[in-house]
């Protein structure tokens, strides 16, 4: 089978990529936006990213499909929340790329995987299920909402991700690890995403075998607060820093997993296992 991940360098896409790649049995090729990126990648992976041009064309899609001719998509572009938000830039990344992309796998006899957010939901009371209304009223939350896809050949994963980008950067764990001396962390901000190796194995193991699955998935580990996650990853990544509780904030978009458990068989590892896996996969090495 041969995998096209969108996003291949980003946040999301650069250890999905990695994690997929492990299967032999798997042909996986990811896009790249700039050159530099490759040398992030061990040289076999290097050589099978792919310039895919501006993915907001449909022509650039067309392309990508006619050189690669992907059985399946796993989309990882823009996989996490940016700020501030252009209106008319995150509808095309969130909402009608993926649309497009729906319908060129369709047309192609393609399989795709839309990674969604639990940002589609406002986090007024938390433990959200696929029959909850999602009642998000900011651009993100709406926009990834319309992108969600639950056609026959397409899968739409709820989830939110922590993990290392190839550079620094201003996600969860990036933003932390670049703390010095105290650091303020929300005792009332309630996550219950996964590490993106974590989601890799999951698309791999779980999603990949079973293409019966379709529509919207809730993929979640067990609810905990930003302040006790963030207190696992230092003591983990032996990060000094002085963790300094903030009540300020009170917001829970934790998701229910229970029909992907079912569906599935998936149970996510307890936190400290979690987290411990985020650490040694850290660009696909072992951290010594």
């Amino acid at each position: 089978m041969r995998v096209l991940v969108l996003g291949a360098t980003g946040l999301l896409g650069n250890t999905v990529y990695r994690v997929l790649a492990e299967r032999s049995d798997l042909e996986v090729y990811g896009t790249c936006r700039e050159e530099r990126h490759r040398s992030f990648f061990a040289p076999e992976l290097a050589e099978r990213l792919v310039s895919g041009g501006d993915l907001r064309s449909n022509d650039a899609l067309v392309r990508l499909f006619d050189s690669l001719a992907p059985d399946m998509i796993v989309n990882c572009v823009g996989g996490r929340r940016r700020e501030p938000l252009d209106l008319a830039a995150s509808l095309a990344v969130y909402a009608v790329l993926p649309r497009r992309l729906a319908i060129v796998c369709r047309t192609r006899g393609a399989r795709l995987v839309q990674v969604s957010s639990d940002g589609v939901f406002s986090g007024t009371r938390g433990r959200y299920s696929e029959d909850d209304l999602p009642d998000a009223a900011d651009v993100y939350g709406t926009a990834k909402l319309l992108g969600e896809v639950s056609e026959s050949h397409a899968i739409t994963l709820r989830t939110s991700v922590i993990g290392p980008e190839l550079e620094p950067g201003s996600g969860l764990l990036d933003w932390f690890l670049a703390r010095e001396g105290t650091c303020r962390c929300y005792t009332r901000a309630i996550f219950s995403g996964l590490p993106t190796v974590e989601i890799g194995r999951v698309i791999r193991d779980f999603v990949i075998p079973r293409p019966d699955l379709q529509g919207v998935y809730h993929v979640a580990a067990a609810p905990i607060s930003k302040y006790d996650l963030l207190a696992l990853v230092a003591e983990e990544y032996a990060k000094k820093v002085e963790i300094v509780a903030d009540e300020n904030v009170v917001i829970d978009r934790s998701l229910n997993g229970e029909r992907f458990r079912a569906a599935t068989g998936y149970v996510a590892p307890p936190w400290p296992a979690l987290v411990r896996s985020m650490h040694s996969y850290r660009f696909g090495l072992a951290v010594q």
